[in-house]
Protein backbone atom coordinates (compact mmCIF):
# COMPACT_ATOMS: atom_id res chain seq x y z
CA UNK A 1 0.00 0.00 0.00
CA UNK A 2 0.97 3.93 -0.59
CA UNK A 3 1.89 6.09 2.14
CA UNK A 4 -0.94 7.70 2.02
CA UNK A 5 -3.23 7.66 4.75
CA UNK A 6 -4.78 4.58 5.92
CA UNK A 7 -8.11 4.31 5.94
CA UNK A 8 -9.90 4.25 9.29
CA UNK A 9 -11.74 0.83 9.14
CA UNK A 10 -14.21 -0.60 12.14
CA UNK A 11 -13.00 -3.93 13.24
CA UNK A 12 -15.11 -6.22 14.86
CA UNK A 13 -13.95 -8.74 17.48
CA UNK A 14 -13.57 -12.47 16.05
CA UNK A 15 -13.30 -15.52 17.92
CA UNK A 16 -9.59 -16.98 17.16
CA UNK A 17 -6.38 -17.93 18.92
CA UNK A 18 -4.89 -15.64 16.02
CA UNK A 19 -6.80 -12.91 14.94
CA UNK A 20 -8.03 -10.50 18.02
CA UNK A 21 -10.56 -8.39 15.19
CA UNK A 22 -10.80 -8.24 11.64
CA UNK A 23 -12.85 -5.48 9.37
CA UNK A 24 -12.78 -4.40 5.39
CA UNK A 25 -13.24 -1.68 3.79
CA UNK A 26 -15.47 -2.31 0.27
CA UNK A 27 -14.42 1.39 -1.35
CA UNK A 28 -10.34 0.78 -1.07
CA UNK A 29 -10.52 -3.03 -0.48
CA UNK A 30 -8.98 -3.45 2.31
CA UNK A 31 -8.99 -5.73 4.82
CA UNK A 32 -7.66 -4.77 8.19
CA UNK A 33 -6.47 -7.59 11.33
CA UNK A 34 -5.90 -7.10 14.02
CA UNK A 35 -3.30 -9.33 15.49
CA UNK A 36 -3.10 -11.32 19.20
CA UNK A 37 0.32 -11.51 20.86
CA UNK A 38 1.66 -12.92 24.20
CA UNK A 39 0.13 -9.87 26.20
CA UNK A 40 -3.46 -9.81 24.46
CA UNK A 41 -4.06 -7.64 21.42
CA UNK A 42 -1.19 -6.92 18.91
CA UNK A 43 -0.70 -4.87 15.94
CA UNK A 44 -3.00 -4.03 13.25
CA UNK A 45 -2.33 -4.53 9.12
CA UNK A 46 -3.91 -3.15 6.38
CA UNK A 47 -4.03 -5.79 3.38
CA UNK A 48 -4.59 -4.17 -0.18
CA UNK A 49 -6.43 -5.88 -3.47
CA UNK A 50 -8.45 -7.51 -1.05
CA UNK A 51 -12.11 -8.23 -3.08
CA UNK A 52 -15.43 -8.56 -1.41
CA UNK A 53 -15.58 -12.46 -2.57
CA UNK A 54 -12.16 -13.34 -0.91
CA UNK A 55 -13.76 -10.88 2.62
CA UNK A 56 -17.09 -13.04 2.30
CA UNK A 57 -15.17 -16.35 2.02
CA UNK A 58 -13.06 -15.24 5.60
CA UNK A 59 -15.37 -14.15 7.19
CA UNK A 60 -17.40 -17.85 6.60
CA UNK A 61 -14.09 -20.06 7.29
CA UNK A 62 -14.86 -22.06 9.99
CA UNK A 63 -11.16 -20.65 11.45
CA UNK A 64 -10.31 -17.30 10.42
CA UNK A 65 -6.74 -17.68 11.70
CA UNK A 66 -5.67 -20.33 9.55
CA UNK A 67 -7.53 -18.96 6.50
CA UNK A 68 -5.29 -16.04 6.74
CA UNK A 69 -2.62 -17.99 7.30
CA UNK A 70 -2.93 -20.22 4.28
CA UNK A 71 -4.34 -17.56 1.95
CA UNK A 72 -3.12 -14.05 3.09
CA UNK A 73 -0.14 -14.06 4.48
CA UNK A 74 1.97 -15.84 2.22
CA UNK A 75 0.59 -13.86 -0.57
CA UNK A 76 2.51 -10.54 0.13
CA UNK A 77 3.00 -9.39 -3.62
CA UNK A 78 -1.06 -10.56 -4.13
CA UNK A 79 -1.67 -8.46 -0.78
CA UNK A 80 0.63 -5.58 0.32
CA UNK A 81 0.34 -4.95 3.81
CA UNK A 82 0.92 -1.78 5.91
CA UNK A 83 1.37 -2.40 9.64
CA UNK A 84 -1.05 0.45 11.10
CA UNK A 85 -1.29 0.39 14.13
CA UNK A 86 0.86 -0.69 17.18
CA UNK A 87 0.22 -3.23 19.96
CA UNK A 88 -0.12 -1.94 23.44
CA UNK A 89 3.17 -1.73 24.88
CA UNK A 90 5.58 -1.67 22.13
CA UNK A 91 8.48 -0.42 22.92
CA UNK A 92 8.60 -0.83 26.37
CA UNK A 93 10.60 -3.98 25.89
CA UNK A 94 8.03 -6.54 24.61
CA UNK A 95 8.75 -9.04 22.63
CA UNK A 96 6.18 -8.94 19.42
CA UNK A 97 5.32 -11.43 17.01
CA UNK A 98 5.02 -10.13 13.09
CA UNK A 99 2.79 -12.63 11.78
CA UNK A 100 4.00 -11.67 8.27
CA UNK A 101 7.42 -12.15 8.70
Amino acid sequence: MSEKAHPMIPLTPVTSSRLNAMGYDAATQTLALQFKNKGGVGATYHYGNFTETEWAALKDAESQGSYVTRNVIPYKDRYPFTRVAEPPGEGEGEQIHDPNS
